[in-house]
C-alpha cells in the first residue's frame, strides 16, 4: 500500500462519503480493538480515532482509513487489515492536536504503510 493510499477508503470497503462511523465496534484480522470514537480528515489525511477501552490501558489509537477492508452498516463494524499487536505498536496517541499534526500524521502513515502484505482471506 501506497503512502497516499493509506489516507483513503479502498474501493470495495462498504464506505459511503458523509457516513458516520461512530460508535461503529472495530475487528482487527485476530479480534475486536475497541470502537470508532471520532473520524476526521485533515490535510485530506482521514483516519479514525478508536477508543480500545481497557484492552490497552483505556487510551485511543489513531488508525489510517486506508486500513479498512469492510464496513458493515448492519452489525455495525468496522473490519481492518491489521492484528492487534500492530495497531498497539503504532505510533503513540496522546492528544487531540495530533490529529491536525502533519508531522505525526505522516508519522503514522509510514508505520502503518510498512506493515507486511496481508494475503487475502479466503474466508
Amino acid at each position: 500500500m501506497t503512502i497516499d493510499r493509506i489516507w483513503s477508503y479502498a474501493p470495495g470497503t462498504g464506505h459511503v462519503e458523509g457516513q458516520d462511523l461512530t460508535g461503529f465496534t472495530v475487528d482487527g484480522t485476530d479480534g475486536t480493538l475497541g470502537h470508532v470514537d471520532r473520524l476526521a480528515d485533515p490535510h485530506g489525511m482521514s483516519h479514525l480515532v478508536v477508543d480500545t477501552g481497557v484492552w490497552v490501558f483505556g487510551r485511543s489509537v489513531l488508525v489510517p482509513v486506508g486500513l479498512v477492508t469492510g464496513i458493515d452498516t448492519e452489525h455495525r463494524t468496522v473490519s481492518l487489515a491489521c492484528t492487534k499487536s500492530e495497531v498497539k505498536a503504532a505510533p503513540r496517541f496522546r492528544t487531540d492536536s495530533e490529529t491536525l499534526d502533519p508531522h505525526y500524521l505522516t508519522t503514522v502513515g509510514d508505520y502503518y504503510t510498512n506493515l507486511p502484505p496481508r494475503e487475502p482471506s479466503t474466508a
